[in-house]
């Protein structure tokens, strides 16, 4: 009893001794690693015994006599294991060739897996390069309602230019894009002065709280009064921003000398297009940019998640990929270049400089809606007069001349017949509705090779509509 009343008790603050066995207070500390492979060694020969046993029931239900493998497999196996049986001499003396043979052939074919994956996937990762936000440096003229709009000349000043030039830039561009590759001598050489600008809400052009076609006129026409361009002045469009040049036609004719379209984007819904010549325009594009169509005309919300993932993003990417484009060899050879890359990548970093998804579903929904106006409003005819007896008898006896409706001036079109983005099946329905226009068919060229980096075309372009400089 006295022993037990001597011990040190818990409530006397001593502590409980415990046996070293356990690992506990005054024992030495577990260590885990010698846990872990005794664990690991365990489960090695666990697979091991698994092994053996899968062996032995393949040996004992595959590889008899009377299975179904051995009849008719083993004698022509056994005929080809006899006449490689000479590659066993370059095996160790103290091993088993089935053994053997079984673990090299399990090797080569892990090995020729692990080479099919590699090939098949590229282990090198692309370096994406992020899109560069440049200084602001763009004129800018103040507009009657308010608004910026953000511009830029080339060629000849203003008191030297035989003939003025304003371009609208298509969808995802800027107003650097212009005529892409353009020598500042050729338009010397022809007294031009090229006015290209930024759309609403493109670049550094203050975005519109309404904006149509009519609109896109107008700011057309103050940019022309704005610029000092006192004379008419040529309209250029090209792709997607051809609507802008059609909208110039239809409400500022009075303004406008001519116009240049290459590869002139129309209304895919135009209501004047027959059923087969909708079809043979739909059927050149991919599936995705068909979509693209069919969400801008009717869940163009839709359309804010696919820019944002795009160009929206802050990486740059490729033309096609973004804009979901088929182009063919001439095209596809002529953006993989360096210096349409480098071109390309500073033009999207110009339009995309507000960050704002809005302009951009804007500029797809306006291709697609209801323009206001049909290209055959443009088509020279003689104005109605009205009905009625009393028309008809002022018309016997006036002396004036019948006035004419449309657009009176020169409408060129370039037209590739490569071209798999603006199919030459839209150039026809165009020249259906617009005989007077003159097409120009370009039988190898594709949507870009004929208007970037193209010295000669850009001659040609030149001379067609001004004449020799």
């Amino acid at each position: 009893m006295t022993k037990v009343n001597d011990a040190p008790s818990w409530k006397e603050g001593g502590e409980v001794p415990l046996p070293a066995d356990f690992g506990f207070g005054g024992g030495e500390a577990v260590d885990w690693k010698d846990h872990a492979a005794e664990f690991a060694k365990g489960l090695v020969e666990m697979s091991v015994e698994f092994g053996r046993g899968c062996r032995d029931v393949v040996k004992q239900s595959v590889l008899t006599k009377d299975s179904y493998v051995m009849r008719n497999f083993g004698e022509p196996c056994a005929k080809f294991c006899a006449r490689l049986r000479f590659l066993n001499e370059y095996l160790p003396e103290d091993r088993d060739p089935v053994h053997a043979w079984s673990v090299i052939f399990s090797v080569l074919i892990v090995a020729i897996a692990a080479l099919c994956v590699n090939t098949g996937h590229d282990s090198t990762t692309p370096l994406v390069k992020r899109l560069y936000m440049h200084p602001p440096n763009a004129s800018r003229i103040l507009l009657p309602d308010g608004r910026h709009l953000a511009y830029q000349e080339q060629g000849v000043p203003a008191d030297r230019a035989r003939f003025s030039m304003i371009s609208a830039h298509p969808f995802l561009s800027s107003r650097l894009a212009g005529i892409p590759g353009l020598k500042a001598s050729l338009l010397e050489e022809f007294g031009i002065r090229l006015v290209t600008y930024d759309l609403p809400g493109f670049g550094e052009s203050d975005p519109h709280p309404n904006r149509n076609l009519q609109s896109s006129a107008l700011d057309m026409l103050q940019l022309s009064y704005a610029v000092g361009v006192t004379d008419k002045f040529w309209v250029l469009g090209y792709s997607g921003g051809s609507m802008h040049a059609w909208a110039a036609l239809r409400y500022i004719p009075d303004r406008v000398a001519g116009a240049v379209m290459v590869a002139p984007m129309v209304n895919p819904y135009e209501t004047e297009m027959t059923k087969k010549e909708r079809s043979r325009i739909w059927e050149s594009w991919t599936s995705q940019r068909k979509l693209m169509y069919v969400l801008a005309h009717r869940f163009p919300r839709f359309l804010a998640y696919f820019y944002r993932r795009s160009f929206l993003s802050g990486k740059h990417g490729q033309i096609d990929k973004w804009l979901s484009l088929s182009l063919g060899k001439r095209d596809r050879a002529l953006i993989e270049e360096p210096l349409f890359e480098e071109f390309w990548q500073r033009d999207v970093e110009e339009s995309v400089r507000p960050r704002i998804v809005k302009p951009f579903v804007e500029e797809a929904v306006l291709l697609v809606s209801d323009w206001g106006f049909s290209l055959s409003d443009l088509k020279i005819q003689k104005k109605r007069q009205g009905k009625g007896i009393v028309f008809w008898l002022k018309s016997m006896y006036s002396q004036t001349e019948e006035e004419l409706t449309g657009f009176l001036g020169p409408i060129h079109i370039w037209q590739g017949m490569d071209d798999k983005v603006v199919p030459p099946s839209m150039t026809d329905f165009v020249q259906r509705v617009l005989p007077g226009a003159m097409v120009h068919k370009l039988l190898y060229d594709g949507h870009f090779t004929y208007f970037y980096f193209c010295d000669e075309c850009h001659k040609q372009i030149f001379t067609t509509i001004f004449g020799n400089p």
